[in-house]
This record gives structure tokens, C-alpha cells and sequence, in this order.
């Protein structure tokens, strides 16, 4: 299942880093973060986009709750690098990250 979790992450990192690459080298806002207004503005640009970020968004925190209460649950260090790979690049690379993590501390138990 390690395994599983391990390519799922690097799957759930490649993909979207494919259209934020394109969207960085098209308007000059890298990584998102280089101008948060027009990222801003384009997560809520229509009532369909403002539904799947608030869903997203939503999915992030209840994350960042059980993650962080998991963690302390089965010692597992560093969470905060998850949170951090999970704002930078996406929570389809963050959430099997630290189920890879889980998981390998659950078998080594």
C-alpha cells in the first residue's frame, strides 16, 4: 500500500504542476503566488469555480485537522512539511504524502 501512496503523490504533484507551469509561463504569475489577486480573482471567477474551491478549500482544513491529529496520534515528525508541500503545490500531492507517511509508520508499529 506504501507503494500505492507513494506514486499516487508523485502523480498528484506532476499533474497539476502541468497547468501551473503553463499558467506561469503564460501570465508571469509563478507558482500562483507571484500575483495572489489574479489568482484570487480566478479561483472565484464563476458561481461553478467558487463551488470547487470552497470544496477544496473545505477538503484542505478538515485535512490539516485529521493530519495534524494523526500525527501526534502515531508519532509521525514533521508534519509541518506536509502542510507546506499541501499550500505550495496542491492538495492531490499533500493529502497521499502523508498517507504514504502514515502508512509506513503504521507498518514499522
Amino acid at each position: 500500500m506504501r507503494r500505492f501512496y507513494l506514486i499516487l503523490t508523485i502523480i498528484g504533484l506532476i499533474l497539476p504542476s502541468i497547468f501551473v507551469f503553463q499558467e506561469s509561463v503564460e501570465t508571469g504569475n509563478i507558482l500562483l503566488y507571484a500575483n495572489p489577486l489574479a489568482t484570487i480573482e480566478g479561483m472565484f471567477a464563476n458561481r461553478i469555480s467558487t463551488i470547487f474551491i470552497i470544496d477544496l478549500l473545505f477538503g484542505v482544513v478538515v485535512f490539516f485537522v485529521w493530519s495534524y491529529v494523526e500525527s501526534r496520534k502515531h508519532q509521525i515528525k514533521n508534519i509541518g512539511w506536509v502542510w507546506l508541500i499541501t499550500l505550495m503545490f496542491g492538495f492531490a500531492g499533500g493529502l497521499p504524502l502523508f498517507l504514504y507517511l502514515r502508512e509506513r509508520k503504521l507498518e514499522a508499529a
